[in-house]
């Protein structure tokens, strides 16, 4: 099995404005892809437990982190990055939060590209972490990429998610993840997500605007299979079936504490 997973997440964007961004490629690769506009994330729906039941595909009440403080885990749940690597498979992160280091134990990780301009300028660190994906992609050997965009969520929080200012960051994020697909590698696959949603100038509450996100599957590894439409998705998708479902598409075999289920 040759295949490789692109993970990308775009911190709090709405599935609504997925298809309301004003992005033609948005529309275009819904139209490539397998997805749900109405999956789920955990509560609370805060940046970093989420990515932490992403990555563990556990709720947070197993892995402890409640906020965006980490702090290790008391009963550690195998990672994404730890299956990964365990199975031989090389991993690579591109990101620019710097709390989600601790994603990954250390030893897991083949490959990090970490940039941020800080919380003024969300706009030029999404740029940069654009070019370091397209880097990584036409010149490194991966199996797993991780790629976080942080963007919508800053404008969100400092505007609103539902106004002018955060369809252009969701619009601008679109133009990223066109050109990461235009650069993928062979035998390459991509899922496109989020962490959480949003509503007023915050998140964190188990409302749908909150709790409402996109999951994308584009690529060979996530065709369906004979017999099967295109649009053959489970009705309750969680973030918590994310990382099940990709390393059945690498040919591994899910950690036993994981809870989530393979979707593909």
């Amino acid at each position: 099995m040759n295949n490789k997973i692109v993970l990308l997440l775009a911190d709090g964007m709405r599935p609504d404005f997925v298809l309301g961004c004003g992005s033609p490629f948005a529309d275009e690769f819904l139209k490539m892809s397998r997805y749900s506009l109405k999956a789920r994330t955990v509560m609370p729906s805060i940046t970093l437990p989420c990515h932490m039941s992403l990555f563990h595909s556990v709720p947070p009440e197993r892995h402890g982190i409640l906020s965006n403080t980490w702090a290790p885990q008391v009963r550690p749940v195998n990672g994404l990055c730890e299956v990964l690597t365990a199975a031989g498979k090389r991993t690579a992160f591109v990101y620019d939060w710097p709390q989600l280091r601790d994603l990954t134990r250390p030893g897991n990780l083949g490959l990090g590209y970490f940039f941020s301009g800080g919380a003024a300028d969300y706009y030029q660190s999404a740029a940069k972490i654009a070019e370091g994906a397209v880097n990584f992609l036409r010149r490194e050997s991966f199996d797993f990429m991780f790629i976080y965009i942080g963007l919508p969520d800053e404008i969100g929080h400092k505007f609103g998610f539902a106004g002018t200012e955060y369809r252009e960051a969701v619009n601008i994020v679109w133009g990223y993840i066109k050109t990461i697909y235009e650069n993928l590698p062979e035998h390459a696959s991509m899922i496109v997500t989020a962490d959480h949603g949003g509503h007023g100038r915050g998140h964190g509450t188990d409302i749908p605007e909150d709790m409402t996100i996109p999951v994308i599957f584009y690529g060979d590894a996530f065709q369906p299979s004979e017999g099967t439409s295109p649009a053959d998705l489970p009705c309750d998708i969680n973030i918590i079936d994310l990382a099940p479902t990709i390393v059945a598409a690498l040919g591994v075999s899910p950690d036993p504490d994981w809870e989530g289920r393979r979707l593909i």
